[in-house]
């Protein structure tokens, strides 16, 4: 399922920035507020989950919650 693999990446960019890692996630949670990410950690993210799917989620537009990424990578 996405949203496992999603979370293991989130919470990997998680952990290399000194955070814990979260026990779930939802298609709402935000990025910045919920899941505590700045800017850096988005560029983590975006090149993560890039290279784990060979998608760009931030190539035509940004992308502000869980679901937005979900709805990218599943296309």
């Amino acid at each position: 399922m996405m949203i496992s693999i999603l979370q293991n990446i989130i919470n990997n960019v998680r952990e290399n920035n000194g955070m814990p890692p979260l026990e779930s996630i939802s298609e709402n949670m935000d990025l910045r507020t919920d899941i505590g990410f700045d800017s850096l950690d988005l560029a983590e993210l975006t090149v993560k989950i890039e290279k784990e799917t060979g998608i760009d989620v931030f190539a035509d537009s940004f992308v502000n919650t869980v679901g937005e990424i979900l709805e990218k990578i599943s296309k």
